[in-house]
């Protein structure tokens, strides 16, 4: 099942829980947890983690289950100190305002959380067990792509060249209402001269708006799905795109994606049926609603 309305996966405490092992696949995951207070503990076992605040703040202390390294988290520069770290989010009142600052958790940690809000987890099944982190919104690499009715924000807080990660990508796109993102549709399923092999998840806030996915050369698969708050739609491959949010809807996805080539990327293919659209964007402006809160 690529469309996974909100409720679907939940599992307590996580009223989202996507493993490599739901899915189906083997590397990207996604948590989601609504914070009322009181304090959340869990370990991270083989996956990456990053804590986003999506609504709200919370506070993360992590520390290492075995801090000797095994050969299962192989030490690499930065393995983790092998004491508790504690870092306090201040998160954002919601998705619409601006990017957040976050922590990141490595492999093997026992972690626990605690604060008010909606808070996200994207992760990705890892080898390296690196050291935790913590990142202001203002170091948050944000950018205007598109345009005209293809404009969207971009937060860009775990791309690849904006941050270091075993395995994990993640970045957040925000749609002003009417407008249309991950377009033109494109694709991570080949292992190709500019693209990489990647499975993805797509969170949504905001909405309602609409997310298709269609079958390329890697087999069939065919959504239409509308989307709203809490709602995930998995590729685990085919073409992407697009993400339609409704006029007067503002529309939010969180994407998160791992795959098996040694180097993180984000590379793709457009669909070739779609992929001159792409040279009309030099001709129109950005959308002016843009940018939502700060940008840099």
């Amino acid at each position: 099942m690529t469309y996974i309305p909100y409720g679907k996966a939940a599992s307590s405490p996580w009223a989202v829980e996507i493993t490599p092992e739901t899915a189906g696949w083997t590397y990207s995951g996604l948590r989601v947890i609504d914070l009322d207070g009181d304090p959340v503990s869990f370990e991270t076992g083989a996956e990456e983690m990053i804590v986003l605040p999506l609504s709200g703040s919370c506070s993360v202390t992590c520390a290492p289950v075995d801090p000797t390294p095994t050969t299962t988290y192989p030490a690499a520069t930065g393995a983790p100190e092998e004491h508790s770290v504690a870092f306090d989010l201040t998160g954002r009142e919601s998705v619409f305002d601006g990017p957040s600052d976050f922590a990141y958790l490595p492999v093997g940690s026992s972690v626990t959380l605690s604060g008010r809000g909606r808070i996200a987890l994207p992760s990705a099944r890892a080898a390296r067990r690196l050291q935790p982190r913590y990142v202001p919104a203002a170091d948050v690499p944000v950018e205007l792509r598109g345009a005209g009715q293809a404009s969207r924000q971009v937060h860009n807080f775990c791309a690849p060249d904006a941050f270091e990660c075993d395995k994990l990508v993640s970045v957040e796109v925000l749609t002003p209402g009417g407008n249309w993102s991950s377009y033109p549709p494109h694709k991570h399923d080949t292992e190709a001269p500019g693209e990489a092999v990647l499975e993805e998840i797509y969170y949504f806030e905001g909405g309602p708006g609409y997310q298709r996915v269609y079958s390329s050369g890697r087999g069939p698969i065919d959504t239409l799905a509308e989307v709203g708050p809490g709602d995930v739609v998995l590729v685990p491959h085919g073409y992407h795109g697009p993400s339609m949010a409704a006029p007067g809807y503002d529309l939010y996805y969180l994407n998160v994606l791992a795959g098996p080539a040694p180097q993180r990327s984000m590379a793709f293919c457009d669909d070739p049926r779609h992929a001159w659209i792409r040279d009309t964007w030099r001709e129109q402006e950005i959308d002016p609603r843009l940018p939502y809160g700060r940008t840099r």
